[in-house]
């Protein structure tokens, strides 16, 4: 983009240049040709004042020509990201030498998405999946092969607790692929989610949506954005409001009801101290799902024999012959309350044109009261032998549990020339302090048949607490350091290093109260590097390496068992990732595209001998995904926008002391994924919209896999602008109205949502 500044010998401060080189308005290159110009044009205007010899002076102005300043330009279509909001990445998306998926909020709206989860559904690579005993129900999913269910930031601080997000006080939502402890810390080894908030502003601005649909959909949304400038100078004042109410479609019995807020107050906008404050709070009120059970397998035992009635012998690890909106859960029990309050202080403050410090502390906590049935078959036993007849166990999942986390992060941002090498260092160092307590409780079990579950049945009883618990408190202490070199106009060399030293105690009681404490502490050294090259301004090709580590207490908590996963003698399994790829702005640079091949690889997984019952966990497995990546997000025409992308991935248990897995595909990686979202301006008010997403068969296990078959779903919008302050759009979702498995879990899978139309009404001033 090019930018048009008149000077009549006033130059631009330099701190006002250098804040737009970080927006990514102007390169270094063009600030300092900025500069120079203005400086000459002051000098020029003084001159020219003065009046030709002979001539008397004039208070008149002196006209002097408009000069253009062409720097990085501003994005050219509403879908197309230029940056990460993380400071630890300094240089424009087509810089950065890694797999970036930036969601912006224009792609969302448009696809009418209401939960993070359809926004991640832009995302190809990302497998979404179901809620298992072991951890709390809510945003679980796998990046790249591998589970990231704790890789999940909020404006670059990690985020806890098990709930489902909802997407109304986000600005973007970006997804970097690949191990990459240097940046997020512990995990990260498919890679890792950054919710990037909304934030005050000084334009006035007010939004609102409505929303009515099929399956009782309800949603309301606010966004009110007043600046302050009359009471305070450089103050503005920000609220995001969501109400949303649904049946989930193509489900018996499941409901979907939350409300949020979240306002936002800054301080010194324009200036060089800027502080903002912000609070966000998301309470939920749900009938969750746990699905349909896999029928199981025969029994491996030698000389037991495994028997299936009501047809049930022909989809032996597979769905049950049911109608996919089969409940089994009890209305009169089922529910999942959830509560999360989020603060967070940010101040930011420019020491000059070179140097500027950053901190944000921020306080949270998440509160789950949930029951949900885990529908299991029953074995019906007769002697040595079982027969699978089509009863259905009500197992309970119950979660009484609260997660605290308080954090802080400190950085300096210096820039720097040496030996005609441009340096961007990023210094810092972080802490948090997270602790996590369920209370355990029980109660009465019941049945149902697989072909006739009784959703109405009465609850069999409550559930109590039984006085156990499980609380645990983690201690993360991180140092970093990134510089960016850029050797010339060509070639740029990145760089990161994180040292994490990682505590946790943990402590588990039974029911009768017999304690299991445990503790554990992890000291760990990451790093990432990557080398572009620049063929050409609006193009890079790049080579990126990265490492990552994930402890035994990662979810924290710790076991004692020998086999267990979390098992709190077993050190880190570690992960390293290796990318060569290229990234182009096309077609006047309103297009971004991206292709990237990639081998990601953990080193020392844990695995252990099934056969062996005196076995202990051992870093001694070898899980590897290779892959082929494609992106593009941007503008074809100026009426025609895109956002989408394909990933192949090729994963594999590659060494294992568990003879079954070996060369087994991973869990939840489907092989093919694709997304692809357009729209079509028909004319300046009309609005065309559309969209399809594959994605591969999925396994939920590697050595006694259930496949979860493939599935292609196709979207449509059509929007019409009303005037300048009204518009309307109708979205239909599922158009086919496909019976899938959304998402994959052990005993169970949850099928995907049925066909639905909705109707949104917006506000915009």
């Amino acid at each position: 983009m090019t930018h048009h500044s008149s000077i009549y010998g006033d130059s631009l401060p330099a701190r006002q240049l250098k804040a737009l080189q970080r927006s990514g308005r102007l390169s270094p290159t063009a600030l300092a040709l900025a500069n120079t110009i203005m400086l000459a044009g002051a000098a020029h205007a003084q001159s020219t004042n003065q009046p030709p010899a002979g001539q008397s002076s004039t208070n008149a102005p002196s006209k002097l020509p408009a000069v253009v300043v062409t720097g990085e330009r501003e994005p050219v279509s509403t879908y197309q990201p230029l940056r990460l909001s993380s400071p630890k990445y300094t240089e424009p998306l087509r810089d950065v030498p890694q797999t970036v998926t930036v969601i912006p909020r224009a792609v969302f709206e448009d696809q009418g998405a209401t939960s993070l989860r359809d926004v991640l559904r832009n995302v190809p690579g990302i497998s979404i999946q179901a809620g298992e005993g072991g951890v709390p129900a809510g945003d679980n999913l796998s990046i790249r092969g591998f589970n990231a269910r704790t890789d999940m930031f909020i404006d670059g601080v990690r985020d806890f607790g098990g709930y489902s997000r909802d997407p109304f006080n986000l600005e973007q939502v970006e997804v970097v692929k690949g191990p990459a402890s240097t940046y997020a810390g512990r995990g990260s080894t498919g890679g890792s989610i950054n919710l990037s908030s909304k934030a005050p502003h000084l334009t006035r601005a007010f939004s609102a949506t409505g929303g009515y649909g099929t399956d009782d959909f309800k949603r309301f949304t606010a966004d009110f954005n007043q600046p302050l400038e009359k009471l305070l100078p450089g103050a503005a004042f920000r609220i995001n409001g969501m109400f949303n109410d649904a049946d989930f479609p193509g489900r018996d019995a499941v409901t979907n009801q939350r409300w949020g807020v979240a306002p936002s107050l800054a301080f010194g906008l324009g200036t060089p101290t800027r502080t903002t404050l912000s609070y966000s709070h998301l309470e939920q009120n749900n009938i969750p799902d746990y699905g349909i059970p896999w029928v199981p397998g025969p029994s491996t035992t030698a000389g037991v024999v495994t028997t299936y009635l009501a047809g049930l012998g022909d989809h032996i690890n597979q769905p049950p012959p049911v109608d996919f909106k089969s409940f089994y859960g009890l209305r009169s029990r089922d529910y999942e309350k959830t509560g999360t309050d989020v603060l967070t202080a940010n101040v930011e403050h420019d020491f000059n044109e070179k140097l500027s410090l950053r901190n944000v502390t921020r306080f949270g906590t998440t509160r789950r009261d949930s029951v949900i049935t885990a529908p299991r078959f029953a074995d019906v036993q007769a002697g040595a032998n079982i027969t699978y007849d089509g009863t259905i166990n009500r197992q309970i999942q119950s979660r009484d549990q609260t997660d605290t986390m308080l954090a802080n992060q400190t950085s300096l941002r210096l820039e720097f020339v040496t030996a005609k090498v441009e340096h961007t260092l990023v210094p810092g160092f972080d802490y948090t302090r997270e602790t996590s307590k369920n209370l355990l409780r029980a109660g009465a079990t019941s049945t149902t048949s697989v072909f006739a579950p009784g959703l109405n049945d009465p609850s069999p009883g409550a559930v109590t607490r039984n006085g156990g618990f499980a609380e645990s408190a983690a201690d993360t202490f991180g140092l970093y350091a990134f510089d960016t070199m850029k050797l010339g106009e060509k070639w740029q060399l990145s760089g990161g290093l994180r040292w994490d030293y990682f505590h946790l105690d943990y402590d588990s009681r039974s029911a009768a109260l017999v304690p299991t404490e445990t503790a554990r502490t992890d000291s760990m050294v990451s790093w990432r590097s990557g080398l572009v090259y620049k063929p050409k301004p609006n193009g890079s090709i790049y080579f990126g390496y990265g490492t990552s580590f994930n402890p035994s207490a990662e979810g924290l908590t710790l076991g004692t068992g020998a086999t267990a996963a979390n098992n709190a003698s077993t050190a880190p399994e570690q992960s390293q990732t290796f990318e060569l790829g290229t990234k182009w702005d096309l077609f006047q640079n309103r297009l971004s595209l991206g292709v990237a091949v990639f081998r990601t690889e953990k080193t020392n997984a844990r695995t252990e001998d099934p056969a062996d019952p005196t076995d202990v966990i051992t870093l001694a497995g070898v899980q590897r995904v290779d892959g082929v990546e494609f992106s593009l997000a941007g503008s074809v025409t100026e009426q025609w926008k895109v956002f989408g992308g394909y990933a192949y991935m090729k994963s594999e248990v590659a060494s294992s002391r568990n003879a079954a897995e070996v060369g087994a595909q991973l869990m939840n990686t489907p092989e093919q994924s694709f997304t692809l979202w357009n729209t079509f301006d028909l004319t300046p008010k009309l609005q065309l919209g559309g969209g399809a997403q594959f994605t591969d068969q999925r396994a939920n296990s590697t050595t006694t896999p259930r496949w979860a078959p493939g599935y292609l779903l196709y979207d449509a919008m059509v929007s019409y602008q009303v005037n300048q302050h009204v518009s309307l759009r109708f979205n239909i979702y599922n158009l086919t109205d496909e019976n899938y498995i959304d998402r994959v879990g052990g005993g169970h899978f949850i099928p995907g949502a049925g066909r639905m139309a909705m109707l949104t009404a917006s506000l915009k001033f």
